[in-house]
């Protein structure tokens, strides 16, 4: 009886079993879609990722670019002067912002890149999206090592797909030689056959033969970096992108437009300074200025480009900018500010100073240069050029270099057109102004000055601080007189290098330390120059 009631029992349990899981399977067919938000994206929108990146890196949405490109090394590049302190670059001192552009381009220029390359490699359909995120990985990591020396490189950005949270820093020396391969590379892998980004390119518009153009240009800005450590190397891959094709006119430069009233479209570099530096509430008496260098410079060249890049602060109140402006930009009356100077100790050079004077110094010009329309361009035409001059005087290039300086300068000059302001400098202008300033120094530092001094000149234009520090420690031009303000961080020399930001001395504590005894004197200083600076 007990094995009856027991059989019973199972076969009961069983056939509750059985119809348990066969209504359980029976609900649970379909069940994943059911429960799947249609409105939602489960894979990767690869366009979008690629935007997001291209914007971010250019500086819209972040602050890293106000508290670096502009406080920093505006102030080094002595384009901006400031009787202020928070203006670090000007008397080398420390505003707490070091590190920011390091923390925002391996947490926000890179992360979405990163996903795109990912979600790209081995599909010979997306070919054209592998190879362009690769070519754009190279221009975020090259700043990113230029700023700071040894950084994470190889595997940076990968937080988000294998949960490295604390990456290697890679050495320079390793990570040029590897940023120009792999520039050879993508442009290997180009193909105009197959599909591009399209519309999500807001920089070429998945043009893939412009985005060819622009590694060839950047392998060229890359390997003229490596003149002074290895420059074999240098001449190899100068070669190599010369011959490949570079930026042939304006209409190749890589730009990202922007349009005022949003803060996702706008030039946040343009946004900052009229928000912190310029705010018309200061009524021109802001502790920020253009600098006496830059000024004096182009004055004394006679420049045309002096009325589209300063005004009296006049003419950046936007209510009546343009009744302003034509008489506000006025060479004759542009003044330059001395850098390293504060309120008090200014009276030391100009004995009877009031705050009441600033009124009568320049500002950058907001209706051209330092509009919320202006476009942020990422590498010039006009700097391809200036290079390509510095070639030809090495014999790395069989053209002219007169030809290449003055289509350099034209180059700058015919860009005017591409800001607000409908401001054009006249074919006459340009050439009067290359013939009293031609390229005819007797000695190949002779003409490196004169190259170099031009290439700053030209760089104040896209407001790309970045690459003119770069340029700047790689050849020393132009000349500028250090500052040795009491109390800096350089003992009155020339900031070198950022220091690391201080969360990576705690949360990638063995890397961290690792990368700082590679540097000279084994101390995170900003006197320590990075490898292909060679002092």
């Amino acid at each position: 009886m007990m094995n009856f009631i027991n059989y019973r029992r199972t076969g009961r349990l069983f056939k509750t079993g059985l119809v348990a899981l066969l209504v359980f399977t029976s609900c649970d067919n379909g069940f994943e879609d059911m429960n799947r938000n249609p409105n939602a994206y489960t894979e990767p929108v690869i366009g979008n990722l690629f935007t997001t990146s291209l914007i971010r890196t250019a500086g819209t949405g972040t602050a890293d670019r106000n508290r670096t490109n502009i406080k920093y090394f505006a102030g080094v590049m002595q384009y901006m002067a400031s009787l202020g302190t928070n203006w670090s670059g000007d008397k080398n001192f420390e505003n707490g912002q070091f590190g920011d552009f390091f923390e925002t381009a391996y947490s926000v220029h890179l992360k979405e890149l990163e996903q795109v390359l990912a979600a790209t490699e081995g599909d010979a359909e997306m070919v054209n999206l592998h190879a362009i995120a690769n070519i754009w990985r190279v221009f975020v990591l090259h700043r990113v090592t230029d700023l700071y020396g040894d950084v994470p490189y190889l595997e940076a950005g990968k937080g988000f797909l294998t949960q490295n949270y604390k990456p290697v820093y890679d050495k320079q020396s390793f990570i040029y030689p590897d940023m120009l391969a792999k520039l050879e590379t993508a442009i290997g892998q180009l193909d105009a056959a197959k599909s591009s980004y399209g519309v999500s390119d807001v920089v070429y518009q998945g043009d893939v033969a412009k985005w060819k153009k622009f590694a060839y240009s950047l392998m060229l800005r890359l390997g003229m970096r490596l003149t002074e450590i290895e420059e074999p190397t240098a001449e190899l891959w100068v070669k190599k992108a010369i011959a490949g094709g570079v930026m042939s006119s304006n209409a190749d430069m890589a730009k990202l437009n922007h349009v005022a009233g949003n803060g996702n479209t706008q030039n946040w570099d343009a946004a900052e300074l009229k928000r912190e530096s310029l705010p018309e509430s200061n009524a021109g008496k802001g502790p920020v200025k253009l600098s006496s260098t830059l000024i004096d410079l182009l004055k004394s060249k006679n420049d045309p480009r002096l009325p589209f890049y300063a005004t009296l602060w006049e003419g950046n109140i936007l209510a009546i900018q343009a009744q302003k402006l034509p008489t506000t930009t006025d060479p004759a009356i542009q003044k330059g500010l001395p850098n390293g100077y504060d309120a008090t100790t200014i009276k030391t050079i100009i004995p009877d100073w009031s705050s009441n004077d600033l009124v009568n110094y320049s500002e950058p010009n907001t209706g051209t240069i330092a509009s919320l329309n202006a476009p942020t361009v990422l590498q010039s035409y006009a700097e391809v050029e200036f290079l390509l001059a510095e070639a030809a005087i090495r014999g790395w290039d069989l053209g002219d270099p007169v030809a290449h300086y003055n289509a350099a300068i034209t180059a700058s000059m015919q860009s005017t057109t591409i800001f607000p302001g409908g401001i054009v400098i006249s074919a006459t202008a340009i050439s009067d102004y290359i013939a009293a300033q031609p390229l005819d120094g007797a000695t190949f530092d002779e003409q490196m000055e004169q190259i170099h001094t031009q290439f700053y000149l030209a760089h104040f234009m896209w407001y790309d601080n970045f690459e003119a520090w770069s340029n700047y420690r790689r050849t020393g031009y132009p000349t500028l007189v250090q500052t040795n303000y009491p109390g800096n961080f350089t003992g009155g020399t020339p900031i070198l290098r950022l220091r690391y930001p201080v969360s990576e001395s705690t949360l990638n504590t063995v890397n961290y330390n690792t990368a700082v005894g590679n540097l000279e004197g084994k101390a995170d200083l900003y006197t320590a120059p990075v490898w292909w600076d060679k002092q």
